[in-house]
């Protein structure tokens, strides 16, 4: 027997669920040394560097679950758009991809600040396309199947939506904390931007819990599909 074209996307879509939550947790925990006084800024940048480099793997997993989810929807007949929609679909994601990592590339300039903006402002068509296709198909209007036993899949794409919001939110904090850092570097000690790092690591605390819970429910979802 081959290996079928379900399975690989399947294996991709595992891989990349646990970047998405292992690289949200590396952050995280890295997340504490950026903002420790009692470091030296030069030990302090290194780990706002390590933070990005997990980051973008995370990034990474996030925007490919997507594609990868409506991709296996389609064989399973879940969603109803195939064949040259998938390949559109695929280029989309797939310039998408490409904007992220540029932005990482670029993230200590102002061109990455500009590229960070945009890829930000793509979610904002995203997030709400998708909780109102979620929405609409468990009120029987399409376009996901919605039924006893492929309920699952309209709670998934909304959940995962929910995810991105609170994602976007954290994308804001590290392209802030990249700013505040830009300051501190041009300007020295500064304890109005200090206290700004840490009012922000505290604030993101609890939306971090919130965000880990939604991304274990993605998973058991995806791998139970219980209604």
């Amino acid at each position: 027997m081959g290996i079928s074209e379900l399975a690989v996307l399947r294996w991709l879509h595992i891989v990349a669920m646990v970047y998405w939550l292992g690289g949200e947790w590396g952050v995280f925990q890295t997340a504490y040394n950026v903002v420790n006084r009692k470091l030296s800024m030069e030990e302090r940048r290194r780990h706002m560097e390590t933070a990005y480099r997990i980051d973008i793997l995370a990034r990474t997993g996030i925007i490919l679950l997507l594609p990868l989810g409506l991709h296996m929807g389609h064989f399973w007949g879940v969603q109803p758009l195939g064949g040259i929609w998938l390949t559109g679909m695929w280029v989309v994601f797939g310039a998408w991809l490409a904007l992220c990592w540029a932005a990482f590339i670029y993230r200590e300039t102002d061109t990455g600040i500009r590229l960070t903006k945009i890829d930000e402002a793509i979610r904002f068509v995203v997030i709400p396309a998708l909780i109102i296709s979620a929405i609409s198909s468990m009120l029987g209007y399409g376009p996901f199947m919605a039924m006893e036993g492929f309920y699952w899949y309209s709670w998934k794409i909304l959940i995962y939506a929910l995810m991105l919001c609170i994602g976007l939110y954290l994308r804001f904090v590290m392209r802030e904390w990249t700013m505040m850092f830009r300051e501190l570097a041009a300007h020295g000690d500064n304890p109005a931007v200090e206290n700004k790092l840490e009012t922000s690591i505290r604030r993101s605390r609890g939306v971090a819990y919130m965000y880990w819970v939604g991304i274990l429910s993605v998973a058991f979802l995806g791998a139970t599909k219980p209604f």
